[in-house]
């Protein structure tokens, strides 16, 4: 007799229950797409995913099981398979002599690296993104080149910069991402690149936004920095960007019009390649900020619709997101005066979050963690108080080995 799969007792379960796919969808906050996929077979559920619909469907355990059962971690092929490629690309033949194409190939490399963010903790990529912005410091101090070649090459440095500060950032390590980002806004001010200079600002700002609770000024800067100019992508990120920030500075209608701004920025197209830095700006980053952005100004009868549509259909494949926006929504659904809901919402974050090597889905938990604090007699309340000690007591995750130095 074959052995029932995942999918097949998944697919039973929720059919015995009496729910559409749209119904658990609800339930989980896991995307009905994604749920679709784990009942074909197509996606392998984790063990947080798997715990979670054991709970809704009233599983006793059977799913977690089976889950269980071995196989291969998505986590460790994506990180096998991106990091191994991140070898220091000072092993490219491209010799003292730099060519006019070799900007090209390193514009290529640093894409492909840059998408591994998707899918990993800055913890897991930093040190391999480091190695990148000192091989091409080393290029640019050693090499031999055109004027118009060496400009190339800051440009790409100051990306490589920026996407190492960013993993540093998202790890933690707040004085190498900050020594970092000045560096990007070094190159970018050689190369003359208006855009990436107006990111580097940005990315300064968040920081410092996270750090010190307030960054309106860098925010605006970043966004001044580019003026009409710049891509359309480049413009709605940095709009948004400086919505956040004003926002959190408690300013609801200066938030609210550089959230029309970039929403309408998302929609223009002038026909302008744009850079690969912005690549995941599209209309669900739109919304995500807007909920995010109402959030932060304590108007939860506004974010909360916006960021349950936009979480519904969020694969959890990108965990370390998905997990960050659910808290912001928890947060929504307090002010609305949602415990329970809020409760749910942060303990899919939990399961979610638990095997990415970041720590900024943590902090976000903890905060919530004490504004229950006044409802700590509620059930729900004293089920996610165990399931982060649970969490807690796990062991962390850890970053993939990677080259610190060429």
């Amino acid at each position: 007799m074959t052995e029932p799969s995942f999918a097949g007792r998944l697919r039973a379960l929720r059919e015995a229950s009496g729910l559409s796919l749209r119904a658990l969808a609800r339930l989980t906050f896991y995307g009905k797409s994604y749920l679709h996929e784990l009942e074909t077979g197509a996606k392998i559920p984790t063990p947080q995913i798997a715990r979670q619909l054991d709970r809704v469907l009233r599983a006793n355990g059977e799913l977690v099981a089976m889950a269980a059962r071995p196989g291969v971690r998505r986590r460790d092929l994506v990180a096998a398979a991106g990091l191994a490629a991140a070898l220091p690309h000072t092993l490219l033949s491209h010799g003292r002599q730099v060519g006019a194409a070799t900007p090209a190939r390193l514009a290529e490399r640093t894409a492909r690296l840059r998408r591994l963010d998707n899918y990993l903790g800055g913890a897991d990529t930093r040190h391999a993104y480091a190695a990148e912005v000192e091989s091409t410091t080393r290029l640019i101090r050693d090499g031999s080149y055109r004027e118009a070649v060496g400009r190339q090459l800051l440009a790409i440095l100051a990306e490589q910069a920026q996407l190492a500060g960013w993993a540093a950032f998202d790890a933690g390590v707040h004085d190498d991402a900050e020594r970092l980002y000045r560096t990007s806004l070094a190159a970018a001010h050689e190369a003359d690149d208006r855009a990436l200079i107006g990111n580097g600002l940005a990315l300064l700002g968040y920081q410092q936004l996270t750090l010190q609770g307030r960054s309106v000024d860098l925010a605006d800067a970043a966004r001044a920095a580019v003026g009409a100019a710049a891509t359309s992508g480049v413009r709605a990120l940095l709009h948004l960007r400086a919505a956040w920030s004003f926002a959190n500075a408690g300013d609801a209608d200066t938030a609210d019009r550089y959230l029309g701004i970039g929403t309408r920025c998302l929609a223009e197209t002038d026909g302008r390649p744009e850079p690969d830095w912005v690549y995941w700006v599209d209309g669900r980053e739109g919304e995500i900020m807007t909920g995010r952005c109402w959030t932060a100004l304590r108007r939860p009868v506004r974010a909360i619709p916006v960021l349950e549509r936009v979480l519904a259909g969020f694969d959890d494949t990108y965990a370390r997101d998905k997990a960050l926006y659910l808290t912001w929504l928890a947060d929504a659904y307090l002010d609305a005066n949602e415990v329970e809901m809020a409760c749910d919402a942060v303990a899919t974050a939990l399961r979610l979050a638990g095997g990415v090597a970041s720590i900024r889905p943590g902090q976000r938990v903890d905060t919530l963690l004490r504004r229950l604090e006044p409802h700590s007699a509620l059930p729900c309340v004293v089920e996610l108080r165990a399931l982060a000690a649970e969490v807690a007591t796990r062991p962390a995750p850890t970053a993939a080995a990677t080259p610190d130095s060429p």
